[in-house]
């Protein structure tokens, strides 16, 4: 069995960063979708690739793989840059404000 162990991104939906500490190992498709002929959904034999394990850390994702004989790939996050305004969203409101505001 193949599978990956990541940490997830934020979502597209959300500036926060909630639900991305974590670790997750999830196993790798071994065959492909198929159409359903009568009802058209798409389907697959494989229950593995169902299966979504979440861990705290690396490590402990790594040992789980090493002790059930799982081959597994650690695709490495991509870390971003917090963008936080030293005034933030109260800054648009504050008395002290310069400008006038324009919307």
């Amino acid at each position: 069995m193949r599978a990956r162990i990541f940490q997830p991104s934020k979502t597209a939906m959300s500036s926060g960063t909630a639900k991305t500490k974590g670790w997750v190992l999830e196993f790798m498709p071994e065959t492909a979708r198929e159409v359903d002929p009568l009802m058209g959904w798409t389907s697959s034999s494989d229950t593995q690739s169902q299966v979504r394990l979440s861990f705290s850390s690396k490590e402990a994702a790594l040992d789980y793989a090493r002790d059930h004989g799982i081959d597994a790939t650690v695709l490495s996050p991509t870390k971003r840059k917090a963008n936080v305004r030293p005034g933030g969203y109260g800054d648009n409101f504050a008395t002290s404000r310069r400008g006038a505001w324009t919307h």
